[in-house]
């Protein structure tokens, strides 16, 4: 109540325009944000003037207690909840107060939300779940997940079987049911309505129009729940039954069809809307916190195990709901819920609001409150959230943390949707890991009336080596499933009739492919020495799981001394290990890495090893390394195998005598080949089918042919500026009918891989030739060592014979190497050599995707991307009659609009990004690149232009790019100057066969002379805080870095040693480089 004697303080608030207030301030898509900065600008306490009538907003803990207090206030249905209304009526989250709906229908249902009743619900709740999980695990670990989607299917499903005993099947159908989007686009016109002066409607006739449209959608939903359950009575005893049949202890009523309805819609609403959107923000914040993430993974582990959840579970799990009670501080689903003062009133002591004004309780603020939770208000951190501290910070500041609401009108359902939220969490941690689909994602937010991620990806892998098979059996209770433990799972690629062999477990990291190649070769191997490789997969999912009954095999590169994408978790679990808890692994490793980056080169293999020894598992041999800069890697991995890996491997182990002894001696490795005459074909599973949309040469005849590519993505594939598109490619025509001419096949030859190893071809079905020779494996790579001693094995004169040893030996470097000489060119080169056609296809490793800088941005259309490439074509050093064409880049150059290709994106290494929308206007840029190494920067450019046309203020950006000359291959010419005009970039350009003082290039032959010519003005940029980006040749590379070190540091004549330290301390930082060859 009001004291006269206080005195007040006026409330502070924006100002507002005539008519409107303050309703166009406000962000259209994300309002949250809006009250938010007006939160932080003007402090605890403001006042809105909104069609709707004045709203006071507030945000502090010991404001929002005292507005709490139900003596003094209420909950009001007004602004976006009485738009509500004219969906559900008097529903018992719209009803007033003095309705006498709201009391009949609120002491009818509580019955159905007692404990009893909820844990009665737990079969129902695991069997959605379950549908969820083996969805996940049958789309495989690759699969980017729609993480919201996915959770608002479980939520609705998981609502309406457990209280309506009604099956919407969402995870039966690829499309969301009517009544989720009607639903979501009901709850935003609402809000949208409540912005709106009622004049405004006259411009919104198409919106009205939809509005009814979803009401009738959401009614017609709930009637049909209401019909199905007349026509199928069974005498459950459920939330629908209590609607049906509960009587008001009070006032002995019951409640009619059309309250029934709106409540039917008003539970299937608020019951699933806001679990789904705590569960999308819970999993994202433990992926990006590595360390809560790996606690509440260990408390499922030593509270569940491997067995089967039940329902006793639900309340020994501490520190899953320690999460969830933080992800709902920092995330509240329901980020405001509204009061209303029941008389005049003095709030904070100082703050005078009259009878009947309304309240916004902004809890997304108020939850932030440093006064309760200090310098770290705005970090996730669960311990604080644990039972003891929990109840403190609720006792030492009442109502500090309220995302359900208040007092009598607070959400009915908390302790279903508690029991549901804690059971999913603890399944998923379970049986699966997570990672994001995009590393670099960061959290935006999706508002209708509930908040939820939006664009959210994430990726879902099983652990303890489970198949979806296996998994559908251990959510199901079967003992002999829950029993498996690690190291079980069955390889990737195909195999039949594979033959006994002791157990082996291969992990690879890999992001181009590689170190990939390298493990299904180590895994086609082990056959050979008695082994197999019953696991091969990325090194993430050894992640707590390694195998201590097998050897274990790890092979990974490493990128600027990072890690690569499928491995960088099982690296931060690995620094997280301490003394011994890996006793009883016996593992090797192999790496790759390239000698171009020198501070980190092997940087991530060599941590991999170490640490592994230091924390007690057991190496089995020396690890092996090589520098994919001199291309030798196959090479490299076949010498390291042989006389390191396996004589160590049967020093240790033994081998399988057996199988050693059932091995052709000449033809070890030989696949069983039948021709026959069906057609089938077979697609790669990592990646997705895109179409052209346009292909065009950039460049004059008679100049080093460079293209442009623009390709429709994938649907539901997303981009970032400056990622990569890996482009799975087909060899080419001339290639494959080589090969074709060579072992004498007809076009039309179909064969069936039988193989009793390891194995990435298709087996077991017949397929035509060409497609295995064109999509499976790779036929220009350079002849291994090994697979030249095959070729010698099979020749049939002494002479071939010697020739073919010399050149796997002393001669490999220079004629093999150097050459490029393939399998294919040795072949052509020494006829007498008789090769079944089994053996020649176990000698070609299996075809991998290449990646290419995007050269476009998603601001322009995210679901294209565009490539620019240079097509190699040269003449072939292993025989100078034929051309040497580039696997990719001569399928690329095939592809005319409308074609299909094979492609998916992977992110580029953090540093190579604009910097992040809060610094653009601060940070200038400057990019250097020769040739096809424009590409990443095309993307950049046309970036800034699209947000420089939106309105966005840029700090300066500079280009800096080589190339033959102004009439020959000056890329994107007329576009960068249109852009140059727009202030998105100043070209500075570099012509290499023009030496006229009078062109663009100013005499400068190459980038790194502009950059010295213009050395002052990058001086001057760089000391501004500018980054720099290099893409190009590795000779590029280094050229730019010598340059720039001589700039930054001010001296011509500095020394390489003072250019390498100070390209440590900012590599990666404010220096990123993509270098090729």
């Amino acid at each position: 109540m009001t004291d006269k004697t206080t005195e007040t303080i006026p409330i502070p608030g924006p100002p507002g325009l005539p008519l409107v207030g303050n309703a166009f301030a406000f962000d259209s898509d994300l309002p949250l944000r809006t009250f938010q900065d007006f939160a932080e600008e003007y402090g605890e306490i403001y006042r809105l003037n909104l069609p709707s009538g004045t709203t006071v907003v507030v945000s502090s803990q010991a404001l929002i207690h005292e507005l709490f207090d139900d003596t003094r206030f209420r909950k009001p249905v007004a602004a976006a909840l009485a738009e509500i209304r004219n969906g559900v009526n008097d529903g018992l989250f719209t009803a007033r107060e003095e309705e006498t709906n709201w009391g009949v229908a609120h002491r009818i249902l509580m019955p159905a939300f007692g404990p009893a009743s909820i844990q009665g619900m737990f079969t129902e709740m695991h069997e959605i779940a379950s549908q969820l999980a083996l969805k996940w695990a049958r789309h495989g670990p690759d699969a980017p997940i729609m993480v919201t989607d996915d959770f608002t299917r479980l939520t609705l499903d998981t609502l309406a079987l457990c209280t309506m005993n009604f099956r919407f099947n969402s995870y039966y159908h690829d499309e969301l049911h009517p009544f989720i989007s009607a639903m979501g686009d009901f709850l935003t016109e609402s809000g949208a309505r409540a912005m709106r002066p009622a004049i405004a409607s006259i411009f919104h006739q198409s919106a009205a129009r939809k509005y009814w449209e979803d009401i009738e959608v959401l009614r017609k939903t709930a009637q049909g729940v209401l019909d199905t359950r007349r026509r199928h009575a069974t005498g459950r005893k459920d939330l629908l039954s209590a609607m049906l049949d509960g009587v008001d202890p009070k006032t002995g009523q019951k409640l009619s069809d059309s309250s029934i309805i709106d409540n039917l819609i008003t539970f299937l609403i608020a019951g699933h809307e806001t679990t789904s959107g705590l569960l999308s923000f819970t999993f994202y914040l433990l992926i990006k916190h590595r360390d809560a993430y790996k606690k509440a993974q260990e408390e499922v582990d030593s509270v569940i195990g491997k067995g089967p959840i039940k329902v006793e579970h639900i309340k020994k799990l501490p520190y899953i709901a320690a999460v969830l009670r933080e992800s709902l501080r920092l995330c509240p689903t329901i980020p405001m819920i509204g009061r209303q003062a029941k008389q005049d009133e003095v709030i904070g002591g100082k703050y005078h609001v009259e009878k009947d004004q309304r309240f916004a309780v902004l809890l997304a603020q108020a939850h932030l409150d440093p006064v309760v939770y200090g310098d770290t208000a705005r970090d996730f951190i669960p311990e604080r959230m644990l039972d003891g501290n929990f109840e403190r910070l609720m006792k030492e500041y009442p109502d500090c943390w309220k995302p359900f609401g208040t007092g009598m009108r607070a959400c009915i359902g908390r302790p279903f949707a508690w029991q549901e939220a804690v059971l999913v969490m603890a399944m998923l941690l379970q049986n699966f890991d997570f990672v994001l689909h995009d590393p670099n994602y960061t959290l935006h937010y999706k508002q209708t009336l509930t908040t939820k991620p939006k664009d959210f990806y994430m990726r879902a892998i099983l652990r303890d080596g489970l198949t979806a098979t296996e998994l559908e059996h251990r959510l199901a209770g079967d003992v002999a499933s829950t029993a498996k433990l690690n190291g079980n799972s069955k390889p990737t690629a195909q195999k039949s009739s594979p033959r006994e062999g002791k157990p082996m477990s291969i992990f690879y990291g890999s992001n181009t492919g590689t170190c990939e190649s390298l493990a299904q070769r180590l895994a086609s191997d082990a056959a050979s020495h008695g082994y197999a490789a019953s696991v091969v997969e990325p090194l993430d999912t050894a992640t707590q799981r390694l195998p201590t009954d097998r050897p274990v095999v790890i092979i990974t590169a490493s990128f600027e001394g990072e890690p690569p994408d499928n491995a960088a978790k099982f690296c931060s679990w690995l620094k997280s290990l301490k003394d011994n808890e890996l006793h009883g692994v016996s593992y090797a490793v192999f790496g790759c890495g390239h000698h171009d980056w020198t501070q980190t080169f092997h940087h991530v293999p060599k941590l991999v090893d170490q640490t592994m020894t230091d924390c007690g598992a057991s190496p089995i041999c020396d690890k092996g390394l090589t520098d994919v800069a001199e291309g030798n890697m196959f090479t490299d991995f076949e010498q390291w195998e042989d006389d390191v890996f396996w004589p160590a491997m049967e020093a240790r182990y033994g081998t399988t005598v057996e199988v050693a002894e059932n091995d052709d001696a000449v033809n070890p490795d030989s696949l069983d080949i039948q021709f026959s005459s069906p057609r089938s074909s077979t697609l790669r599973q990592d990646v997705k089918e895109a179409t052209v949309v346009e292909e065009k040469v950039l460049t004059a005849p008679g100049a080093p042919p460079k293209k442009h590519i623009e390709i429709q993505l994938p649907e539901g594939i997303t981009y970032n500026v400056g990622d990569y598109l890996a482009v799975l490619p087909v060899n080419s025509k001339d290639s494959i009918n080589r090969v074709m001419r060579h072992f004498k096949l007809s076009w039309d030859s179909h064969i069936t891989i039988g193989s009793d190893r390891w194995t990435s071809l298709p087996t077991g079905t017949p397929v035509p030739v060409y497609d295995v020779l064109g999509s499976y494996v790779e036929l220009s790579q350079p002849a291994t060592k090994r697979g030249i001693l095959r070729l010698a094995a099979a020749a049939e004169d002494e002479a071939t014979k010697l020739q073919l040893q010399k050149l796997a030996s002393d001669s490999y470097a220079s004629e093999i190497n150097l050459k490029r000489a393939s399998i294919l060119d040795l072949l052509d080169r020494f006829p007498s050599i008789s090769l079944p056609f089994g053996t020649f296809l176990s000698l070609l490793p299996p075809i991998r995707p290449r990646q290419y800088s995007i050269s476009s941005s998603p601001l322009n259309n995210p679901t294209r991307a565009t490539l620019t490439y240079s097509l190699v074509d040269a003449p072939s050093l292993a025989n100078p009659s034929r051309r040497y064409m580039g696997v990719a880049t001569s399928y690329l150059s095939s592809l005319v609009e409308g074609d299909k290709l094979l492609v998916s994106v992977r992110a580029s290494h953090t540093a190579f990004r604009l910097p992040e929308e809060a610094k653009v206007a601060e940070t200038p840029i400057i990019c250097v690149g020769a040739g096809s190494g424009l590409a990443p920067f095309r993307g950049f450019i046309q970036e800034r232009a699209l947000r420089l046309a939106g309105g966005s203020q840029l700090a300066p950006a500079l280009l800096f790019f080589g190339c033959r000359g102004p009439e020959m291959d000056d890329l994107y010419h007329d576009e960068l100057k249109k852009w140059q005009e727009l202030g998105a970039v100043d070209v500075r350009r570099a012509y290499s066969r023009v030496s006229s003082e009078d062109t663009e290039a100013r005499g400068c032959k190459h980038v790194q002379d502009r950059l010295w010519h213009d050395r002052e003005e990058v001086k001057r940029l760089w000391d501004s805080g500018a980054r720099v980006y290099v893409c190009g040749t590795r000779l590029v590379g280094e050229g730019v870095k010598n340059v720039m070190g001589k700039i930054v540091l001010g001296q011509e004549n500095v020394t390489e040693e003072s250019v390498t330290e100070w390209y440590k301390g900012v590599r990666n930082d404010r220096y990123a480089t993509d270098v090729f060859d």
